[in-house]
């Protein structure tokens, strides 16, 4: 297995307590700590209002911690789980994104899905279509970007997006463009785009939901003529981890605390469903007996999120030394 990191931005209420002015140098030294690390990437998320409520508490800007993250580091891929398609103009996400992968010297990754946080949509202007006009919007965006970044320019005459000519230069500097990762697991629509375009996948991460995901995404794959063994498979997985039980819970008690001072307490402890009883969550042996699982049914790439990194790196650091080194894909690295 491969394994990327979220950097901490705010938006899961993750940087409270650290002056405005001090965010970005916690953000960057983790992101730096984890490019030191054995971690392939590290990323972000595209969100405005932070979960599980809105609060006055900052969000980072998913894509211009892209480019600010491209110019601090050397090695390490970046992305985004995910960008939401609706949220820029596709040709000019392209273009961004073009950007920043010069920035970074030709490390970007492209996580991108329909977009679901209504409450952020409809507070910035964007209105909030139907599932299946968000779906439709995805679809023709990522067509809009595969062509910029193959061409230096997009053309398309779609129902929901149009560009003529849209010049998008410098190309990328990967090959064929930046590496698109198609995120959600709508089976009828979403794992069909995934087919169609994707040279990676992230959906449900639980045994059960990723061997399903799975098996509907090579459905799809065999009726559309592309290679499912060449999508790779990926998920997000929460990371509560400690040498005890009882540590783990303390870790989970004290994420719950964090974010209870800013949406009270029920919603604290709704948003550790998240957590309890998934596979991220444990002692190190049983994480590793988890994700074994999941990688036997075709996972191999994981992205954790540590709720404490901003404060407290030991949770990471006990993650790298014990599980890691039992998962990791030997032939694996960052390209």
């Amino acid at each position: 297995m491969r394994f990327g990191m979220f950097v901490p931005q705010g938006w899961r209420l993750d940087l409270v307590g650290i002056d405005p002015a001090e965010q970005w140098d916690a953000m960057k030294s983790v992101t730096l700590r984890a490019e030191s690390g054995p971690w392939e990437s590290a990323w972000v998320y595209d969100h405005f209002h932070t979960v599980p409520a809105p609060t006055d508490e900052a969000t980072h800007e998913a894509w211009s911690l892209m480019s600010a993250l491209g110019a601090v580091t050397s090695t390490i891929r970046l992305g985004q789980m995910c960008t939401a398609i609706s949220y820029r103009n596709p040709a000019y996400l392209a273009k961004i994104a073009a950007t920043a992968d010069v920035i970074s010297g030709g490390r970007i990754e492209m996580g991108i899905g329909a977009g679901w946080y209504e409450h952020e949509w409809r507070a910035y202007g964007y209105g909030f279509p139907s599932a299946g006009e968000r779906l439709a919007r995805l679809d023709e965006g990522v067509q809009i970007m595969r062509q910029a970044w193959t061409t230096g320019s997009a053309t398309l005459d779609g129902k929901h997006y149009r560009v003529d000519g849209a010049i998008v230069r410098p190309l990328p500097l990967q090959e064929g463009g930046i590496p698109l990762w198609i995120a959600g697991g709508g089976e009828k629509v979403t794992l069909k785009i995934a087919a169609k375009y994707a040279q990676y996948t992230n959906f449900d991460g639980t045994l059960e939901g990723f061997t399903q995901k799975s098996a509907v995404l090579k459905g799809h794959c065999a009726a559309v003529g592309t290679d499912f063994d060449a999508i790779v498979r990926s998920a997000n997985y929460n990371i509560a981890i400690g040498a005890t039980e009882a540590e783990v819970e303390g870790r989970l008690a004290a994420t719950k605390a964090r974010m209870a001072k800013y949406v009270g307490e029920d919603l604290a402890e709704a948003s550790m469903a998240a957590f309890r009883g998934m596979p991220g969550v444990g002692t190190p042996e049983q994480i590793i007996e988890n994700l074994t699982a999941l990688r036997n049914q075709g996972l191999s790439y994981g992205i954790c999120y540590f709720p404490e990194a901003a404060y407290d790196t030991s949770g990471i650091e006990m993650f790298e030394r014990e599980v890691i080194p039992a998962l990791a894909d030997r032939h694996g690295g960052r390209s």
